[in-house]
């Protein structure tokens, strides 16, 4: 073989590797290492393309209620298996219809495109309220969550139906948790 055509090829087969490791760490760093959910930048480009696309999306805040007594009560390894748990429950409910991610602490945001092909608010919430067990004992659990109906926006932007959702769920952690709105 052609030790010129080896030697031009060298430098691009380092620039693809490269490459794709980049890509690698890019997309790793998109994802919540505890829960496996996508982080706020990682969810926020999807989700306000998604938010653009579908007229009938919902987009969602959960909340873990009294989260910090958990961590304070249970420990650290507890807490974190709720945020597992709470993971899981929350993507397994969006489906392949949705996209869910952790914000950050006990914070998680979703929106799903075709809210008709979900189990439904209630189905959610009871999913969020399921106790969760960790080295063989079991945590009631709650979650506070808010919703906003892309057609309840005047212009649809993510932001602003964050914001809606966000107050939605204050206002249900005004009335009591256990609750969504």
């Amino acid at each position: 073989m052609d030790t010129h055509v080896i030697a031009a090829g060298l430098p691009a087969l380092g620039w693809a590797l490269h490459s794709s490791l980049l890509v690698r760490r890019l997309s790793t760093a998109r994802r919540d290492p505890l829960t496996g959910l996508h982080t706020r930048a990682g969810w926020t480009a999807r989700a306000e393309h998604l938010l653009a696309r579908h007229p009938n999306a919902l987009v969602f805040l959960v909340d873990l209620d009294d989260f910090k007594a958990i961590n304070d009560t249970h420990g650290h390894a507890f807490g974190d298996a709720v945020l597992t748990a709470t993971a899981g429950r929350l993507a397994a409910w969006c489906g392949r219809h949705g996209l869910a991610a952790r914000l950050g602490g006990d914070e998680f945001a979703a929106i799903v495109t075709d809210p008709a092909r979900t189990p439904g608010l209630d189905a959610l919430q009871a999913a969020l309220d399921q106790p969760v067990e960790h080295n063989g004992r079991a945590l009631p659990v709650s979650a506070s969550v808010g919703h906003c109906h892309r057609t309840h926006l005047p212009v649809p932007t993510l932001t602003d139906a964050l914001s809606a959702a966000d107050s939605a769920m204050y206002a249900v952690k005004g009335h009591g948790r256990r609750n969504t709105r």
